[in-house]
């Protein structure tokens, strides 16, 4: 499946997971069920996906963990902020490279609308 295919069905099910909960509860809670919806969906996941770091020969692992990693492509942060900040963005980026992926999403549920809440993060990615 193309990246931007699977994008999209993250998408919709965040809309749909936002209707149906709404705003205001932990980001745990969003990522939990997204997986397990994804997973209905007959996508791979895995959550708090641990992801090992080499620098100068010493491995750190895990060095940080993706919130899930979908298909092992596409690289998901679930957020429950007032705003997502360049922070966000720099540290996505950051997975993005350290893991070789194109495409991650920022999904902030603390929005009014989850439209509002997503935020598409590239890595030298060209659609297909």
């Amino acid at each position: 499946m193309e990246i931007d295919s699977l994008a999209g069905i993250v998408v919709d099910e965040c809309i749909k997971l936002h209707r149906e909960l709404g705003p205001g509860l932990f980001e745990n809670m969003y990522e939990a069920v997204l997986a397990g919806r994804l997973e209905r969906r007959g996508l791979k996941d895995a959550r708090q996906f641990p992801v090992p770091v080499e620098i100068d020969g010493q491995i750190f692992d895990p060095a940080f963990r993706v919130g899930i990693l979908v298909e092992n492509r596409l690289v998901l942060e679930i957020k429950a902020v007032e705003r997502l900040s360049q922070t966000h963005i720099r540290q996505m980026l950051t997975y993005l490279r350290l893991l070789k992926q194109p495409i991650g999403l920022l999904l902030n549920f603390s929005h009014g609308t989850m439209m509002d809440g997503i935020r598409r993060v590239s890595n030298d990615h060209n659609s297909r």
